[in-house]
């Protein structure tokens, strides 16, 4: 009616009738102890590992009485038990928490499961109870590691024991249950490399086997080191020790060793030269290790024994004519039963005499190595041979000491000490080594060495890798090379001439001049052979006022390597006249106006500047003339300065102008004049003209004194091969053959001219002008003047 409250009241109302009154009446119902105490469940079942920790809490759901007050639940008892005990709290409400508290550590080894029986008992007369049965299992951990039966294990094994043989059977065991108690044998850490090879055991049922090729000799006993671990999550081992001694069996033959052998011997040797240290070891023990040792009779020679050291000395006359060589067999034999023996057998050399020198297969060796030949490649190869033998006849090649351009042999070319065969070790470039040579050596290895040389020839070839080089007229990538022809040109005119030269040799070297483009074929031609580029026809008056000519210049190599020149011409009516650039854009009719205010004023102000720029020149001279009182003319003279000594040369009474790379020429006009300390001091200058295929030097003695020999010269053209290894083709010979005295000052020479370098260099003399045997210009210090270009 009430629950679980503490009181309980039930309100009625009483009717009484005749008369009818109404009563209100409380009744209050008692409780009695009617219902025992009852746990939710019957049976509580528990899992605790064995690590758990004392003092560890476990919930126990609390009883349940329906009785209220003194009839209700009021105490709990627990079985006795050694590991648990029960906590009881209350709380405010009135509710109660029951625990179960761990009092001693489990040992699941000792009691796996426990049964406890947990009382609850009311307050009533006479008092009421309720059970519940508690299962604790208690889980197990890897607390125990595996054990051995013992710990060590010694056993015997004969050496000569096939692979499988049992050794040893090993068992270990683990209290603890599923994977903590299972054992797995293994090797332990300290089982050495040698031991894991030689034996095996088996992880399951811990058998030990032989598992390779036992030998007393190399061990008498070996240490095994087994572990057994078991298979918890934190696995914990056991160990033990394993000694196997090993039992010597007569296994291993005698044999003998070879310390020093003399040879060869040679044949002049003496009795009892010792030729052969030897010694003899056998790997058993006792009487399997004594070892005595023999070689056959009649043989020159004997052994002499001391312990298990024995030498091979001679005991007869050697004779190499009757025997070069010997095979000695020795043999050994222990005291085993049965015996065991070996053998080995000893070359021994009789040497002679070395009285022959190696001689080479070849007198002289002539190589030809293409140029620009890659590092390391084989040139050729010496071959001598020497007729003795043995050491006597090993020949080996060296290079002997010299220089070849200044430079060490070795430079050049390596010879490999037991081939012979010879390499280069550099790129050859013909234009700058044709040829050299080198001595080869061979000498034996006797004693004392023999050697004998012989001389290799090298002859670099010339290949094809130098393209033209194109010296008159240059152009560049921006502007083609300008050259003028008049408009009354004749048919066969010559325009000009292309001077290439090319840095190889032979048929590489030879030019051959093509006309590839032209604004207007047909017009003009290229020769062949001499690069001279010639019109075809007159002009016509309306021709047109330039022409774009590209000349190609290609050698005869293979292949063939080319350069290319583009040059305008242009249609003058006078040598002085040029016609305008034709590139520029034309202005239309309207602009005309324009444009000639703007040349008025561009004409102005260079003129301005022109004659600005003479004046100061002019008062410069005069200055400089007042100074030194010996100055070639007021005009602007050419810079003297002294050329590099590759710049000229002097050979044959001949004074060879060379020209300088990199500089620049103007084919149409060049002065010079001389400046300085010289007593006679003269200018002449170069005009080329357009009008003829010869361009025309003139020679002005305008400076020296009055009635003094002004020098004139003739130039030819001459060919030399310069220090690079180019063919200079445009050298200018100046000779006085053409020099007479008493020419007027002011007096013009002609000289024929070829085109050539930007910048020449001329050697001059201080002193007076005066012919020699030869016909030149000597006498005097020599001084050098740069030709210029203006």
């Amino acid at each position: 009616l009430c629950e679980l409250s503490p009181t309980c009241f039930l309100s009625l109302e009483l009717v009484i009738e005749q008369p009818i009154e109404v009563h209100n009446v409380e009744v209050e119902v008692l409780d009695i102890n009617d219902n025992a105490p009852r746990f939710p469940r019957q049976d509580y079942h528990l899992e605790i590992s064995e690590s758990a920790l004392p003092g560890a809490r476990f919930h126990i759901e609390s009883a349940q009485d329906p009785d209220v007050g003194t009839n209700s639940v009021q105490s709990y008892q627990l079985s006795p038990s050694h590991h648990f005990a029960l906590d009881l709290k209350g709380f405010q409400s009135g509710s109660k928490l029951l625990e179960l508290v761990l009092q001693q550590p489990l040992d699941r080894e000792q009691s796996a499961l426990q049964q406890l029986v947990l009382t609850a008992v009311d307050g009533g007369d006479p008092p009421k109870s309720g059970t519940a049965q508690i299962s604790v299992r208690v889980m197990d951990t890897n607390d125990n590691p595996p054990a051995f039966d013992r710990s060590t294990y010694t056993v015997s094994l004969l050496e000569n024991a096939l692979p499988g043989t049992l050794v040893v059977k090993l068992n270990a065991s683990d209290p603890d249950e599923g994977s903590n108690g299972d054992v797995i044998y293994s090797f332990g850490s300290y089982t050495p490399q040698k031991v894991r090879q030689l034996f095996s055991v088996d992880p399951h049922s811990g058998e030990v086997r032989v598992n390779g090729t036992l030998d007393y000799e190399e061990a008498s006993s070996y240490e095994i080191y087994v572990q057994a671990t078991d298979q918890g999550p934190v696995s914990m081992a056991g160990h033990c020790k394993v000694l196997v001694n090993i039992v010597d069996a007569n296994d291993n033959v005698p044999e003998v060793v070879l310390t020093s052998l003399y040879s060869p011997v040679p044949e002049d040797a003496k009795a009892g030269t010792v030729v052969a240290l030897m010694s003899v070891t056998d790997q058993d023990s006792g009487l399997n290790k004594q070892v005595s040792l023999r070689i056959p009779s009649g043989l020159p020679f004997t052994l002499n024994s001391f312990k298990n050291s024995y030498t091979l000395i001679t005991h007869g006359k050697l004779d190499h004519e009757k025997a070069a060589a010997y095979n000695i067999t020795v043999t050994a034999t222990d005291s085993g039963s049965p015996p065991l023996s070996s053998q080995k057998v000893i070359y021994v050399e009789i040497s002679d005499i070395n009285d022959n020198p190696p001689h080479f297969e070849e007198p002289v060796y002539s190589v030809y190595i293409p140029e620009n030949n890659p590092l390391g490649v084989l040139l050729c190869t010496t071959k001598a041979t020497d007729p003795d033998v043995a050491e006597n006849a090993y020949v080996s090649y060296s290079l002997l000491d010299g220089e070849i351009e200044g430079l060490p042999v070795a430079s050049y070319v390596s010879i490999k000490s037991d081939s012979g065969n010879m390499y280069a070790v550099r790129s050859f470039d013909y234009e700058t080594l044709r040829e050299f040579q080198v001595v080869v050596q061979a000498q034996d290895a006797g004693i004392p060495p023999l050697s004998s040389t012989v001389t290799v020839h090298i002859y670099v070839v010339d290949e094809n890798d130098h393209a033209p080089q194109i010296l008159y007229p240059t152009s560049t990538n921006t502007s083609a090379a300008l050259e003028m022809i008049p408009r009354s040109a004749y048919a066969g005119y010559l325009v000009t001439k292309i001077i290439a030269i090319d840095g190889d040799s032979g048929q590489n070297a030879w030019l051959f001049f093509h006309l590839v483009q032209t604004s207007d074929p047909g017009l003009f031609r290229v020769e062949l052979h001499t690069g001279e580029i010639r019109t075809t026809r007159k002009l016509g008056e309306d021709s047109t006022p330039t022409f774009n000519l590209t000349v190609e210049v290609r050698d005869n190599g293979e292949p063939p390597m080319s350069s290319s020149v583009a040059i305008t011409v242009a249609v003058v009516d006078k040598v002085s006249k040029i016609i305008p650039d034709t590139r520029r854009h034309f202005k239309s009719p309207s602009n005309y106006s324009e444009i000639t205010l703007y040349l008025i004023i561009a004409l102005s102000a260079i003129s301005f500047v022109f004659l600005f720029t003479v004046i100061g020149l002019t008062v410069i001279k005069c200055y400089r003339y007042s100074l030194y009182g010996d100055s070639c003319c007021a005009g602007f003279c050419g810079v003297r300065e002294r050329c590099p000594a590759e710049l000229y040369k002097q050979a044959n009474n001949n004074i060879d102008a060379r020209l300088p790379h990199g500089l620049k020429v103007q084919p149409h006009f060049i002065e010079v004049r001389g400046n300085g300390s010289l007593t006679k001091t003269y200018c002449y200058k170069a005009c080329l003209t357009a009008g003829s295929g010869s361009d025309t030097f003139m020679f002005y003695n305008t400076c020296g004194p009055a009635g003094t020999t002004g020098p004139s010269a003739v130039m030819t053209e001459r060919h030399l091969t310069g220090q690079s290894g180019q063919s200079a083709q445009n050298l200018i010979i100046f000779k006085n053959d053409s020099i007479t005295p008493n020419e007027g000052r002011g007096e013009l020479y002609n000289l024929t001219m070829i085109y050539t370098y930007s910048v020449l260099c001329i050697w001059r003399r201080q002193e007076s002008y005066v012919e020699d045997q030869e016909g030149l210009i000597s006498s005097g210090q020599q001084s050098p003047v740069l030709l210029q270009v203006r």
